[in-house]
This record gives structure tokens, C-alpha cells and sequence, in this order.
């Protein structure tokens, strides 16, 4: 629930009110603005609960919050969340683009796509330096060497770097290298590593799961920000459907819903969305329409030789037409706003 504290309260009645809901054993969550306090209460809420609070000096009145997910919730924090990841802001208005291939396949080959990437107009990095793949016989990754060479591309481009984890046991190895930690579709709901995401300071990207609805997905956000950690960027990136021309169905409707129900930013992932390349150009302005915060595309510089995901994987050259046509259709929207 939220308590909207009146106007112009002073600090000791907001006390008061602060410490009578830690003892009803609720989280609290302060938001000071000039004239008004508003309190987030994370709990159990009941009739009583908020009629004794709703009698409490300084309280100007209690709004329930009806969603399953509270923290994430427009209800609990009307303003948008910006996330830095890097020297780079999610969030801003602006839109973010992430680009690399789908895995980090060799030191040489890495370096190569991440310059021509950043020429083109990406403002971050992405590399899978540990691979969870169907297939136990695919290429995994090159672990902990994959990661070196992602801060070492850091270092030489400026740019900010993704990467996915997997485990629990992982995340001090590649929260030192990686500037934004991607949790993958596979693991939106491995609760235990959402937990333990939330408790460290670093951006987390929560890709949906294939056959997840929007309530679970912002659930999965949940578990992270109730654990600690705000910096939370959710990932669209395609669901299972009837359909099997493309690899996913991409939900871009999830776009406009994740900013009415959340505060938190929102991109779009074409390449995973689709599994065509000639379909993420499309996407991609299509959910920048939408009002997506950033687009995650793969770029490899020969798809037909790429060790994962090629069919998907945008050419350097056509990556840099797409960024161009972004751009060119972002500076529109702001014109018409």
C-alpha cells in the first residue's frame, strides 16, 4: 500500500508512521519530495491494517496497490526509473542500442564487430561468454576467457558491456568484468538467482521467458528490486506461439504495458524475437514506435560462419543502415511529440 503523508508534514509524524509499519512488519520505502512524503509499504495489507494507518497523525490517506507486484509498480513509483549502465543512461528518453554476436567465439573476431558496431551507432556491447544451449554438444562458450575479452573490447571502445549469467556460483565472476548482467529466458524464473541478483550493485537485463504472461515476467522484476537491487531493465525478446515461421512471436504490445504498469525502462530484442534477420530491421522500428527504451540486436561479420545464431545475426553493413533508419525515425517521433 502507499501512505500519502499531507502537505508540508513534519519529519517527526513521518517517523512515527515509518516506525509503526516496520513494527506491523512491513518494508518501507520513502519518497521526500518538497511539499509531500509518500510511503511505499511492502506487506501484508488488511482492512484493519489500513484503518488503524489512515487515523495516524500526518497521514493524508492510504492508496491500496491492487497489481501482485508492488515495487515494480507505476501505483508505487509514479516516475520512471533510469538505470546507468556504464557511461551509458536506459530510460532517458533516449534509445539505447546493444549489439555484438550472439556468443564470443575468439579474441580477434570479437574486437572486429565490436569496432565496426560502435562506428555504426551502438552505445553498448554484447557477447555470451557462457552459452546455455539445447544441445549439451553445442558450443558453450568460452567462460571466463570470453569475459576477459569483453572488458578488454570495454577498454578499447568505451562502450559498456552485456553479458548473460547462468548461476548463482557465477555471479562475482562475471559481475567483475561485465557492466550489465543479462538474466536469459531460460532462467526468468530461477528464483534463487533473482534473489541473489538483488543483492548486488549492478543493472540487471530480465529477458522474458518463452512462455511467460506479462504478470509473471514483472514478478520475476519483483524478486530482484524486493531484494535490493532497483536497477532493472526488462527485455522483450519474443514468446512461444502457434506460430513456427519465426522462431518467437514478438510481443511488442509488451513495450506501452511494461511503462503503463512499471516504472522500469523496457528494450526489445528483434534478433532472439524473430530468428530471421531480414525481419530485425522491421522490429526494431517497430518497437521503437512503440516506445521501446533500447534495442539488443545480434551482428556478426559473416552470419553463415557464426558459431550460434547466424540465421538471426545482422552484417556490420546491415546493422549500420538499420542504426541510420533508427535514428532517422526516433528524431521524427520527438518532433511529433
Amino acid at each position: 500500500m502507499i501512505i500519502v503523508m499531507e502537505r508540508n508534514v513534519d519529519t517527526e509524524k513521518i517517523r512515527m508512521v515509518s516506525l509503526r509499519l516496520e513494527e506491523k512488519g512491513f518494508q518501507v520505502h520513502l519518497s521526500q519530495g518538497v511539499e509531500r512524503t509518500i510511503m511505499g509499504a511492502v506487506g501484508e495489507r488488511t482492512q484493519a491494517i489500513m484503518e488503524l494507518f489512515e487515523t495516524m497523525a500526518g497521514v493524508e490517506k492510504i492508496v491500496p496497490i491492487v497489481q501482485p507486484f508492488k515495487m515494480a509498480s507505476r501505483e508505487f513509483q509514479s516516475e520512471a526509473t533510469v538505470v546507468q549502465v556504464g557511461n551509458t543512461i536506459v530510460g532517458d528518453g533516449r534509445v539505447q542500442i546493444i549489439a555484438g554476436p550472439c556468443a564470443v567465439e575468439s579474441r580477434e573476431r570479437f574486437m572486429e564487430v565490436a569496432f565496426k558496431v560502435k562506428e555504426a551507432g551502438a552505445t553498448m556491447l554484447r557477447g555470451g561468454a557462457f552459452k546455455p544451449r539445447t544441445s549439451p554438444y553445442s558450443f558453450q562458450g568460452l567462460e571466463e576467457e570470453g569475459l576477459k575479452i569483453l572488458a578488454q573490447a570495454r577498454e578499447l571502445t568505451g562502450l559498456p558491456i552485456v553479458t548473460e549469467i547462468m548461476d548463482t556460483r557465477l555471479i562475482g565472476m562475471v559481475a567483475e568484468y561485465a557492466d550489465l548482467l543479462q538474466v536469459g529466458a531460460r532462467n526468468m524464473q530461477n528464483f534463487f538467482l533473482l534473489r541473489e541478483l538483488g543483492k548486488i550493485n549492478k543493472p540487471v537485463l530480465l529477458k522474458r521467458g518463452v512462455s511467460a504472461t506479462i504478470e509473471e515476467w514483472i514478478m520475476a522484476a519483483e524478486y530482484i528490486i524486493s531484494s535490493g537491487n532497483k536497477q532493472v531493465i526488462m527485455c522483450e525478446r519474443g514468446i512461444r506461439t502457434f506460430e513456427n515461421y519465426t522462431r518467437n512471436t514478438l510481443d511488442l504490445s509488451a513495450v506501452p504495458l511494461i511503462k503503463q504498469l512499471t516504472h522500469l525502462p523496457i528494450i526489445v530484442d528483434p534478433s532472439h524475437g524473430t530468428g530471421k534477420s531480414k525481419l530485425v530491421e522491421p522490429m526494431a522500428l517497430a518497437a521503437v514506435g512503440a516506445g521501446c527504451d533500447g534495442l539488443m540486436v545480434e551482428v556478426h561479420q559473416n552470419p553463415s560462419e557464426a558459431w550460434s545464431d547466424g540465421p538471426q545475426s545482422l552484417t556490420p553493413d546491415n546493422f549500420e543502415k538499420m542504426v541510420k533508419k533508427i535514428m532517422a525515425m526516433k528524431d521524427a517521433l520527438d518532433n511529433l511529440a
